[in-house]
């Protein structure tokens, strides 16, 4: 049976343990088909190939791309190169690859495209995606609405689409949601695997890292509680049950 890689990249054992578990109950899988590597504390394994694995997740992180090499800390700056080292051979390859968040930023980058702090930044909340074109065609959406809202919160984004990139949920704040390369590699700007319980798990451990005024926290969680997101967990569900 080939696993799924998941490559995490949160520092804080809390925050890496409750992603760790979303992405499995979303996702519907069991520990048994995911081999799980936290590159805050951990290196790839010497050989490490994405093309032995039936496919690669990426989760979220505090970590920007587009960070000055000077301001990016020792373990951002590992976990980076780590990701981008894996990219040359999920793309060569068409490996399927689900990108949340930080992964955007990773296969954007890789790819040749902007990625920034210049504009499109999302607050710390649910904001409504919006299918094109393109993304009413894709099978990975298939069966969900062509408006949903998801949970986002970032700093930096895709300022233009990658080359060869295909452009697939936009919304009024960030036009760059989700994208797809090839066939099978894919990347959101939003969370998938995130709810309510999550996001506020995030908000409470992020509140000093400059996403939002730390005093602002419970309005935060009291917003993100009075969401209605469920409809990303699909596309996490159904990258699992395409590829499994």
């Amino acid at each position: 049976m080939a696993r799924f890689l998941l490559l995490q990249l949160r520092p804080e054992p809390e925050a890496s343990d409750d992603e760790y578990r979303a992405i499995l109950a979303k996702g519907g899988l069991r520990e048994a088909e995911v081999h799980r590597l936290r590159l805050d504390c951990e290196d790839l394994p010497d050989g490490l190939s994405p093309l032995d694995y039936a496919g690669v997740i990426v989760g979220g992180g505090p970590g920007c791309v587009s960070d000055a090499p000077r301001d990016k800390t020792p373990v951002e700056a590992r976990i980076e190169a780590a990701c981008l080292s894996l990219m040359p051979a999920i793309t060569a390859h068409d490996v399927p690859f689900m990108g949340c968040c930080y992964g955007i930023g990773i296969l954007g980058h890789h790819l040749g495209a902007e990625v920034s702090k210049a504009r499109f930044g999302e607050p710390v909340g649910p904001s409504t995606c919006v299918k094109t074109e393109a993304g009413l065609a894709d099978l990975l959406l298939a069966g969900l609405p062509e408006r949903f809202d998801a949970f986002v919160g970032h700093k930096e984004a895709l300022q233009v689409l990658p080359e060869g990139a295909v452009h697939l949920l936009s919304s009024e704040a960030c036009p760059f949601q989700m994208i797809r390369h090839g066939e099978n590699v894919y990347a959101t700007q939003f969370h998938p695997e995130a709810d309510a319980a999550g996001f506020e798990t995030r908000i409470r451990i992020y509140k000093d890292k400059g996403y939002f005024p730390p005093e602002t926290a419970d309005d935060l969680i009291a917003m993100c509680r009075a969401a209605d997101v469920t409809w990303p967990a699909r596309i996490l569900e159904g990258f699992v049950q395409r590829y499994r």
